[in-house]
Protein backbone atom coordinates (compact mmCIF):
# COMPACT_ATOMS: atom_id res chain seq x y z
CA UNK A 1 0.00 0.00 0.00
CA UNK A 2 1.45 3.56 -0.92
CA UNK A 3 1.99 6.41 0.90
CA UNK A 4 -1.12 8.13 -0.27
CA UNK A 5 -3.61 5.12 -0.03
CA UNK A 6 -2.50 4.43 4.08
CA UNK A 7 -2.80 7.75 4.47
CA UNK A 8 -6.84 7.78 3.21
CA UNK A 9 -7.23 4.63 5.07
CA UNK A 10 -6.24 6.30 8.27
CA UNK A 11 -8.16 9.01 7.46
CA UNK A 12 -11.15 7.08 7.30
CA UNK A 13 -10.31 5.39 10.29
CA UNK A 14 -10.09 8.51 12.10
CA UNK A 15 -13.57 9.68 10.97
CA UNK A 16 -15.31 6.27 11.44
CA UNK A 17 -13.28 6.16 15.27
CA UNK A 18 -15.32 9.67 15.60
CA UNK A 19 -18.43 8.40 14.49
CA UNK A 20 -18.14 5.83 16.71
CA UNK A 21 -17.85 7.90 19.65
CA UNK A 22 -20.79 9.98 19.13
CA UNK A 23 -23.13 7.73 18.11
CA UNK A 24 -21.71 4.35 19.12
CA UNK A 25 -21.91 1.15 16.31
CA UNK A 26 -24.97 2.38 14.93
CA UNK A 27 -23.47 5.66 13.39
CA UNK A 28 -21.03 3.47 11.72
CA UNK A 29 -22.15 2.74 8.28
CA UNK A 30 -20.44 2.76 5.46
CA UNK A 31 -22.45 5.49 3.91
CA UNK A 32 -22.31 7.94 6.54
CA UNK A 33 -18.25 7.06 6.99
CA UNK A 34 -17.75 7.98 3.29
CA UNK A 35 -19.41 10.97 3.58
CA UNK A 36 -17.98 12.61 6.30
CA UNK A 37 -14.32 11.46 4.67
CA UNK A 38 -15.20 12.90 1.98
CA UNK A 39 -15.06 10.16 -0.44
CA UNK A 40 -16.95 7.97 -2.17
CA UNK A 41 -18.96 4.55 -1.25
CA UNK A 42 -16.76 2.37 -3.92
CA UNK A 43 -13.40 3.82 -2.28
CA UNK A 44 -14.48 3.14 1.24
CA UNK A 45 -15.75 -0.43 -0.10
CA UNK A 46 -12.40 -1.21 -1.24
CA UNK A 47 -10.35 -0.22 1.95
CA UNK A 48 -12.43 -2.18 4.58
CA UNK A 49 -14.64 -4.40 2.11
CA UNK A 50 -17.91 -4.04 3.95
CA UNK A 51 -19.10 -2.67 7.21
CA UNK A 52 -17.91 -5.52 9.11
CA UNK A 53 -14.34 -5.56 7.94
CA UNK A 54 -14.38 -1.14 9.06
CA UNK A 55 -15.44 -2.17 12.62
CA UNK A 56 -12.77 -4.93 12.98
CA UNK A 57 -10.24 -2.43 11.87
CA UNK A 58 -12.17 0.07 14.21
CA UNK A 59 -11.84 -2.22 17.21
CA UNK A 60 -7.95 -2.55 16.01
CA UNK A 61 -7.62 1.02 15.84
CA UNK A 62 -9.27 1.07 19.51
CA UNK A 63 -6.47 -1.04 21.05
CA UNK A 64 -3.55 1.29 19.71
CA UNK A 65 -4.79 3.99 21.67
CA UNK A 66 -5.61 1.79 24.78
CA UNK A 67 -1.80 0.22 24.54
CA UNK A 68 -0.53 3.74 23.95
CA UNK A 69 -2.41 5.05 26.81
CA UNK A 70 -1.69 2.47 29.42
CA UNK A 71 2.16 2.51 28.28
CA UNK A 72 2.42 6.09 28.80
CA UNK A 73 0.77 5.94 31.95
CA UNK A 74 2.59 2.75 33.20
CA UNK A 75 6.11 4.53 32.38
CA UNK A 76 5.59 6.89 35.35
CA UNK A 77 4.89 4.66 37.60
CA UNK A 78 7.31 3.23 40.44
CA UNK A 79 9.17 0.17 39.76
CA UNK A 80 7.09 -2.46 41.79
CA UNK A 81 5.38 -4.77 39.56
CA UNK A 82 2.33 -5.22 41.84
CA UNK A 83 1.51 -1.38 41.90
CA UNK A 84 1.79 -1.71 38.28
CA UNK A 85 -0.80 -3.95 38.51
CA UNK A 86 -3.03 -1.81 40.37
CA UNK A 87 -2.44 1.17 38.11
CA UNK A 88 -2.80 -1.18 35.01
CA UNK A 89 -6.73 -1.81 36.58
CA UNK A 90 -7.39 1.34 36.79
CA UNK A 91 -6.06 2.60 33.42
CA UNK A 92 -8.20 -0.36 31.86
CA UNK A 93 -11.54 0.81 33.42
CA UNK A 94 -10.86 4.25 32.85
CA UNK A 95 -10.42 3.52 29.18
CA UNK A 96 -13.54 1.75 29.03
CA UNK A 97 -15.40 4.55 30.85
CA UNK A 98 -14.10 7.22 29.26
CA UNK A 99 -14.64 5.39 25.65
CA UNK A 100 -17.73 3.24 26.40
CA UNK A 101 -18.71 2.50 22.21
CA UNK A 102 -15.19 1.61 21.49
CA UNK A 103 -14.56 -0.74 24.78
CA UNK A 104 -18.03 -2.65 23.40
CA UNK A 105 -16.58 -3.36 20.04
CA UNK A 106 -13.43 -3.99 21.16
CA UNK A 107 -14.76 -6.45 24.69
CA UNK A 108 -18.17 -6.81 23.62
CA UNK A 109 -17.91 -9.12 20.39
CA UNK A 110 -14.95 -11.16 21.04
CA UNK A 111 -15.05 -14.21 19.23
CA UNK A 112 -12.54 -17.13 19.94
CA UNK A 113 -9.76 -16.91 17.41
CA UNK A 114 -10.97 -13.59 16.05
CA UNK A 115 -8.94 -10.71 18.19
CA UNK A 116 -6.52 -7.95 16.00
CA UNK A 117 -2.80 -8.15 16.76
CA UNK A 118 -3.25 -4.95 19.02
CA UNK A 119 -5.78 -7.24 21.08
CA UNK A 120 -2.83 -9.87 21.42
CA UNK A 121 -0.06 -7.01 22.16
CA UNK A 122 -2.73 -5.69 25.33
CA UNK A 123 -2.82 -9.66 26.55
CA UNK A 124 0.99 -9.75 26.03
CA UNK A 125 1.04 -6.63 28.09
CA UNK A 126 -0.59 -8.02 30.97
CA UNK A 127 0.90 -11.10 31.24
CA UNK A 128 4.46 -9.24 31.31
CA UNK A 129 3.27 -7.14 34.25
CA UNK A 130 2.08 -10.50 35.93
CA UNK A 131 5.22 -12.10 35.15
CA UNK A 132 7.60 -9.16 36.76
CA UNK A 133 5.76 -9.82 39.95
CA UNK A 134 6.03 -13.49 39.93
CA UNK A 135 9.78 -12.79 39.30
CA UNK A 136 9.79 -10.53 42.63
CA UNK A 137 7.85 -13.11 44.41
CA UNK A 138 4.93 -11.33 44.32
CA UNK A 139 2.02 -13.82 43.09
CA UNK A 140 -0.17 -16.73 44.67
CA UNK A 141 -0.97 -18.41 41.98
CA UNK A 142 0.65 -19.32 38.24
CA UNK A 143 0.62 -16.54 35.81
CA UNK A 144 -1.78 -17.49 33.48
CA UNK A 145 -4.02 -18.41 35.88
CA UNK A 146 -3.03 -14.89 37.44
CA UNK A 147 -3.88 -13.60 33.63
CA UNK A 148 -7.35 -14.90 33.35
CA UNK A 149 -8.33 -13.50 36.29
CA UNK A 150 -7.03 -10.40 35.88
CA UNK A 151 -8.60 -10.27 32.46
CA UNK A 152 -12.38 -11.48 33.74
CA UNK A 153 -12.51 -9.43 36.45
CA UNK A 154 -11.37 -5.78 34.95
CA UNK A 155 -13.54 -6.86 31.56
CA UNK A 156 -16.43 -7.82 33.64
CA UNK A 157 -16.47 -4.36 36.00
CA UNK A 158 -16.05 -2.25 32.80
CA UNK A 159 -18.78 -3.34 31.18
CA UNK A 160 -20.93 -3.26 34.29
CA UNK A 161 -20.22 -0.11 34.13
CA UNK A 162 -20.22 1.52 31.19
CA UNK A 163 -24.36 -0.60 31.24
CA UNK A 164 -25.16 1.90 34.06
CA UNK A 165 -26.33 5.80 33.79
CA UNK A 166 -23.58 7.54 34.03
CA UNK A 167 -25.38 9.49 37.17
CA UNK A 168 -25.96 6.72 38.85
CA UNK A 169 -21.78 5.03 38.20
CA UNK A 170 -20.28 4.52 41.24
CA UNK A 171 -16.52 3.27 40.46
CA UNK A 172 -15.50 2.12 44.06
CA UNK A 173 -17.35 -0.56 42.29
CA UNK A 174 -14.04 -1.27 40.44
CA UNK A 175 -11.60 -0.34 43.16
CA UNK A 176 -13.85 -2.60 45.79
CA UNK A 177 -13.49 -5.66 43.19
CA UNK A 178 -9.73 -4.59 42.14
CA UNK A 179 -8.87 -5.02 45.95
CA UNK A 180 -10.04 -8.13 46.03
CA UNK A 181 -8.75 -9.88 42.88
CA UNK A 182 -5.18 -8.34 43.64
CA UNK A 183 -4.91 -9.28 46.76
CA UNK A 184 -6.18 -12.76 46.28
CA UNK A 185 -3.54 -13.43 43.56
CA UNK A 186 -0.15 -11.50 45.16
CA UNK A 187 1.80 -11.28 48.62
CA UNK A 188 1.93 -8.25 50.46
CA UNK A 189 5.78 -8.65 50.27
CA UNK A 190 8.24 -10.82 48.48
CA UNK A 191 9.08 -14.02 50.58
CA UNK A 192 11.70 -12.94 53.18
CA UNK A 193 12.17 -16.99 54.37
CA UNK A 194 11.95 -20.08 53.08
CA UNK A 195 8.41 -20.70 54.17
CA UNK A 196 6.75 -18.81 51.25
CA UNK A 197 7.37 -22.30 49.20
CA UNK A 198 4.54 -21.25 46.51
CA UNK A 199 5.82 -17.56 45.63
CA UNK A 200 9.47 -18.89 45.45
CA UNK A 201 8.16 -21.66 43.27
CA UNK A 202 6.34 -19.42 40.96
CA UNK A 203 9.38 -16.94 40.51
CA UNK A 204 11.84 -18.97 39.46
CA UNK A 205 9.04 -20.41 36.92
CA UNK A 206 8.91 -17.05 35.75
CA UNK A 207 12.11 -16.90 35.51
CA UNK A 208 12.71 -19.78 33.57
CA UNK A 209 10.54 -17.99 30.88
CA UNK A 210 12.01 -15.28 30.79
CA UNK A 211 15.47 -17.11 30.07
CA UNK A 212 13.84 -19.26 27.38
CA UNK A 213 12.21 -16.79 25.52
CA UNK A 214 14.80 -14.13 25.84
CA UNK A 215 15.78 -13.26 21.77
CA UNK A 216 19.36 -13.77 21.42
CA UNK A 217 19.37 -15.12 24.88
CA UNK A 218 21.87 -13.05 27.35
CA UNK A 219 25.30 -14.49 27.88
CA UNK A 220 25.03 -16.88 29.99
CA UNK A 221 21.50 -16.65 30.80
CA UNK A 222 20.64 -19.69 28.93
CA UNK A 223 18.99 -22.52 30.58
CA UNK A 224 21.60 -25.55 30.60
CA UNK A 225 18.66 -28.15 30.08
CA UNK A 226 17.29 -30.17 27.69
CA UNK A 227 13.96 -29.44 26.91
CA UNK A 228 11.50 -32.66 28.63
CA UNK A 229 13.67 -31.80 31.73
CA UNK A 230 12.82 -28.25 31.25
CA UNK A 231 9.26 -29.40 31.08
CA UNK A 232 9.72 -31.54 33.99
CA UNK A 233 10.91 -28.79 35.58
CA UNK A 234 8.58 -25.76 35.49
CA UNK A 235 5.91 -28.75 36.21
CA UNK A 236 7.01 -29.77 39.33
CA UNK A 237 7.35 -25.55 40.05
CA UNK A 238 3.38 -25.08 38.92
CA UNK A 239 2.66 -28.30 41.23
CA UNK A 240 4.46 -26.47 44.49
CA UNK A 241 2.96 -23.07 43.67
CA UNK A 242 -0.70 -24.51 43.70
Amino acid sequence: MNEGRRAARRQALQVAAKLLEEGGSEAVSTRAVAAAAGITAPALYRMFDDKDGLLAELAAYGFEMYLAEKREALALTPDDPVADLYRGWDLHVDFGVQHPAFYMLMYGTVQPGRRPPAADEAHALLVRLLGRAADAGRLRVPVAQATRVIHAATTGVTLALIGEEPSERDLTTSTRLRDTVIASITTDSPASSGSDLASRALALDAALQTALTAEPPAAGAGVPLRDTETALLREWLQRLAD
